[in-house]
């Protein structure tokens, strides 16, 4: 970086440095800050880390000293702190090796979360703050629970400690605007959110509080404080009538964001019964014209879908992902009627060899039915359903260009026997032609399956989040 007359990047005033590191993505800042001394100071000016997306991997102490090391360097300034943290092993107890894995990454855990809540305790600026936590690293049996972490942590000390200082985190701030812990199992209590302080609580726009367990981590009294609120995110079975009817008051700002986690295992515990009626939902959509909803519903079954689908709900964003339970054609057709104004993305996958049809009647196909009944419809991903050739071929028709995405599993897409007999060619390469040009740009089937696979709580919370963005 010589510069004329033999004068170096030295001599640059240390603003207009801070000012070119500006542009660099925030691994290169790192990089650039081992180069010299002075780089190093005007990399870590403030101005340059407001905000933070950090990823760590739990089970290695590499990502946890990472992690230390950027949370005592920025973590009392940072406007905004988005981290997720990855499973680096599942347990389980037939395995001893795999089940040592998983301790080990367990206590990772509760040690990264100390040091990202530990170094933002005391931060006043912080405005934004978004935690996710790998479900994977605290599986044992197939059964989430958090008192897998109670067995690791003897006695609860870090547990205790890491909801004492979220909860300080909370009464500390004085202009949170966004507050979201998914799936952060042992750190949100049903008494967290009380812990808000009322600065912060006049100027929260986004709420998420999710963590698959039982107790109701949001309650009607709390969601009271936060006036201004045009974002949620939470459990179903949580959304009851009373909630609903205090978000449809004329004092509080109008919701624009609603994303809603429907886990069927939980049913059982957590029964529809005190959700919010058809009556309170239309209450709630004169009061916010501008309301969109995001619904995930995991292994539900479909009597219950069609309980949970009120003609009223505005739903944008559905996702139907299940292992044990199978999606009916009757679900489809009423989701195609119901919210064919607002659809734009549909998601439905099944975790399983059976790849059942939903073709009852393979010339009203419930898939092609949907996209064009749905005039909006930008997202359609399917894995685990058979997906006759010709009926892909006509959604893409129907959709053409508008359909932003089409990602089907090569393993879901079948082929009529009675209509390849009058074409020529290679079925695949023929089907893969005539989709390219009904969508008007290159266009092939999902090679790798695992691709719609992730887990399905990382999707959710990742989804929320671009959903929710710019409200």
């Amino acid at each position: 970086m010589a510069l004329c007359g033999g004068v170096g990047a030295s001599a640059l005033p240390s603003e207009l440095i801070v000012h070119i590191f500006s542009f660099l993505p925030d691994r290169d800042k790192l990089r650039a800050s081992a180069v010299c001394a002075r780089w190093r100071e005007c990399l870590f000016y403030p101005a340059l880390w407001s905000g933070l997306k950090l990823r760590a991997r739990a089970g290695t102490g590499a990502g946890t000293g990472r992690l230390e090391f950027l949370m005592r360097r920025f973590g009392s300034f940072a406007r905004e702190l988005q981290l997720e943290l990855d499973g680096a092993a599942q347990s389980g107890p037939g395995d001893p090796e795999l089940g040592e894995r998983g301790r080990e990454a367990a206590h990772a855990y509760l040690d990264q979360v100390l040091c990202l809540l530990g170094h933002l305790r005391n931060n006043r600026n912080l405005q934004r703050l978004s935690l996710y936590g790998d479900t994977c690293i605290l599986q044992d049996d197939s059964i989430l629970d958090s008192s897998y972490l109670a067995q690791i942590d003897q006695g609860g000390k870090k547990i205790k400690e890491m909801q004492q200082l979220f909860e300080e985190i909370l009464s500390n701030s004085r202009q949170l605007k966004w507050v979201s812990s998914s799936f952060m199992l042992g750190l949100v209590t049903p008494c967290s959110l009380a812990s808000l302080s009322n600065p912060s609580a006049e100027t929260l726009e986004h709420l998420s509080l999710l963590d698959g367990q039982l107790p109701s981590l949001v309650s009607t009294a709390e969601l009271q404080r936060l006036v201004h609120l045009r974002s949620l995110s939470i459990d179903f079975c949580d959304f009851s009538s009373e909630m609903c009817q205090l978000l449809s008051a004329s004092d509080r700002a109008p919701l624009h964001r609603l994303s809603l986690l429907l886990n069927g295992a939980a049913l059982e515990a957590k029964p529809l019964d005190g959700t919010a009626t058809e009556d309170d939902l239309k209450a709630l959509v004169r009061r916010s014209a501008n309301l969109r909803v995001y619904l995930m519903a995991l292994d539900v079954c479909s009597q219950d879908l069609l309980r949970v689908l009120k003609p009223s709900l505005p739903l944008e964003r559905i996702h139907l992902d299940s292992f044990s339970t199978l999606v009916t054609d009757g679900v489809l057709e009423l989701i195609s009627q119901q919210y064919h104004k607002t659809l734009t993305h549909f998601v439905l996958v099944r975790d399983d060899g059976g790849f059942p049809d939903l073709s009852v009647n393979r010339n009203e196909d419930p898939l092609v039915l949907l996209a064009w009944r749905c005039i909006h419809l930008a997202v359609l991903i399917i894995h685990g359903y058979t997906v006759w050739s010709h009926n892909l071929v006509a959604i893409s028709r129907l959709r053409s260009s508008n359909l932003k995405v089409l990602t089907v599993s090569e393993e879901s897409i079948d082929f009529d026997p009675d209509q390849s007999v009058f074409i020529e060619g290679d079925p695949v390469h023929n089907l893969v032609k005539e989709v390219s040009l009904g969508l008007g740009r290159v266009w092939h089937p999902s090679m790798d399956s695992s691709v719609i696979l992730s887990d399905p709580t990382q999707h959710f919370h990742r989804e929320m989040l671009s959903f929710s963005e710019g409200v």
